[in-house]
């Protein structure tokens, strides 16, 4: 006897369900993007127990006649794909045929369709008709599903907490209406209505419906393309930030994906603007030939692959990268709602923003650099060097996204009080001096600037044998950075010149950093290390908070800042500078109501 068999389709039905229903989530994902493929204008999911015990999705699409809304729940059975080359040029969200069978074979299903000619009701138990009847004739579909993993009770088992599966559920509707924002969606759990967009066409008024007035109001619109890709849709200011990822939306031809490599050049470009394990609100819709993508990767169709990757990459970056350039992105101090600090995902559900988006505790052992830096007095301005050849930039023009602005004193003695006519400004005087530092130092090291100064006694460093063995192997490194040294004994070398553009009041102390950046990252990447040294020399040799500075250090201090790239974020992320403006301030005192 044969021991291979072919399965029962009941068996198969099952098994395939494990791939395309892991949760209830996915229930509702399968049956709204069913009804954008109808389509609907007007679809509304509503809920029993997140889903767990009831799941109705209802929509005024083109529905089914009584032949198609039973080959239907046939599994591969699809009106989307006709011939192989369609698998090449997929234009609707469904497209497998499994989808359908699939939560049949572990639910109960009800469907009550028309086309406006003829209605059918259809009821389905695990996947086997149980009667077929004529219903009214109401163009649209509705699908409901009760006792999801009834007859496969490990699964049920293993189900999120009911929060849990309706937190997913609302996400996943939040960025289907973000990405069909001409459809009405609306969401209710247990009669309770989580989210009702608009559906007419304002993607910044989905933006308000679900993420609230707040997020929406800072928000600023992109758009881009080049030969193979267009995007567009909205970023946030770097000021607005969350936690985790769930606040990036990503959307291919208006499918909701995920891709990392695309999250990570998000990230990339917002690079010191926010600070580090924080990210944007992005609504980002990307357009592209079906041909150049392939979104038949996974079941869930979540997972997508790209031909031409590395154009998008750069389409993103740069149109993002730009757009954070122009803008003026000063904080204002002031909050015009006091309820800033919440924001609703649904109604009935609110999760809390944490407004303090920088409020974060230095490393300790910058704290301890900080307590053993050298005093003001011997500092000065480390940017106030013989290689300020900022002044010489063409990107280092005076930024008119800051105006002129004049200190008038100095709270705790880390805070700049300046005002102009526009207002009061509080500038971090550390924060302000590493992003003058860092644009400096990442620009000599770009450009590999050759300048070098001799030192009078030379440096002696002595390294442990298994540093000083890397630190060997990557000679050619001290070399390119402009470094004069030999080899002296035994793991040890000594420095005879260095370049000019290392801090005056602690070049010693620079070098060791440098090597140390050098032995602890063995595999080089030339713009990850210029990124390090940068940061890590900006961030040890600037001045700091507590350290006593003059009102024309001050002054100085802020037409740098003024030169820089980016004046308002230093190399953490950090903001520089926070505005009260002139209205700001008469609320405070009662002058304006």
């Amino acid at each position: 006897m044969s021991k291979i068999q072919v399965m029962e389709a009941d068996l198969a039905n099952k098994i395939a369900a494990g791939e395309v229903v892991e949760k209830t989530m996915n229930v509702v994902k399968e049956l709204v993007e069913n009804a954008i493929d109808a389509q609907a204008t007007i679809i509304k999911v509503e809920l029993i127990d997140s889903g767990v015990k009831e799941i109705k999705v209802s929509d005024d699409g083109i529905g089914m006649d009584k032949e198609d809304s039973l080959l239907a729940f046939s599994r591969h059975a699809t009106s989307k794909l006709k011939k192989l080359d369609d698998l090449f040029n997929i234009n609707s969200l469904g497209f497998r045929g499994e989808a359908l069978p699939s939560i049949a074979s572990v639910s109960n299903v009800l469907l009550k369709t028309s086309d406006g000619k003829t209605g059918t009701i259809v009821s389905l138990k695990g996947g086997e008709v149980e009667s077929v009847k004529s219903g009214d004739i109401k163009k649209g579909t509705t699908i409901t599903v009760t006792d999801l993993f009834y007859n496969t009770p490990v699964r049920l088992k293993y189900l999120r907490s009911l929060y849990t599966e309706l937190a997913n559920i609302s996400d996943y509707i939040n960025k289907m209406a973000l990405s069909y924002p001409n459809i009405k969606f609306i969401l209710i759990n247990n009669d309770k209505e989580l989210l009702n967009t608009s559906g007419n066409g304002d993607l910044l008024k989905t933006i308000s419906n679900i993420y609230g007035v707040v997020v929406a109001s800072k928000m600023m619109y992109i758009e881009n393309f080049n030969d193979d890709y267009k995007i567009s849709g909205y970023i946030s200011y770097p000021e607005l930030t969350k936690s985790n990822r769930s606040s990036i939306t990503l959307l291919i031809n208006k499918r909701v994906v995920r891709n990392n490599e695309i999250v990570k050049t998000i990230l990339e470009s917002f690079h010191t603007y926010i600070p580090k394990d924080r990210y944007p609100y992005i609504v980002l819709n990307i357009e592209v030939d079906p041909f150049l993508v392939d979104v038949n990767v996974h079941p869930t169709k979540m997972e997508v692959k790209f031909s031409k990757i590395n154009e998008l990459i750069n389409l993103i970056y740069d149109t993002i990268s730009k757009k954070l350039s122009e803008k003026t992105l000063i904080p204002k101090a002031i909050k015009d709602n006091v309820e800033d600090n919440y924001y609703h995902d649904f109604k009935g559900i609110t999760y809390e923003v944490n407004d303090n988006l920088y409020n974060f505790k230095e490393k300790e052992n910058e704290e301890d650099s900080e307590k053993n830096s050298p005093k003001v007095e011997e500092i000065k301005f480390e940017f106030d060097n013989d290689i300020n050849e900022s002044k010489n930039l063409e990107t280092s023009v005076e930024d008119e996204r800051i105006k002129d602005m004049y200190p008038v004193g100095v709270v705790h003695g880390t805070y700049i009080i300046c005002e102009n006519d526009k207002g009061m400004f509080i500038i971090d005087q550390h924060a302000a001096a590493e992003r003058i530092n860092y644009e400096k130092y990442f620009h000599a090291l770009s450009t590999h600037s050759k300048n070098t100064i001799d030192v009078l006694i030379p440096y002696k460093i002595e390294l442990p044998s298994n540093e000083y063995l890397i630190l060997e192997k990557n000679f050619d490194i001290l070399d390119r950075l402009g470094f004069k040294y030999e080899e002296f004994g035994t793991n040890t070398i000594i420095i005879r010149s260095h370049p000019t553009w290392l801090p005056k009041f602690a070049p010693l102390e620079a070098i060791r950093k440098i090597i140390d950046i050098i032995v602890t990252n063995e595999d080089f990447d030339e713009d990850k290390f210029n990124e390090k040294v940068s940061i890590t020399l900006a961030c040890k040799m600037s001045i700091k908070a507590g350290d006593a500075i003059t009102l024309p250090d001050m002054t100085y201090l802020i037409e740098e800042l003024r030169k820089t790239k980016n004046p308002f974020t230093c190399p953490h992320g950090r903001p520089t500078i926070i505005a009260y403006t002139k209205y700001d301030l008469e609320k405070l005192f009662k002058r304006a109501m």
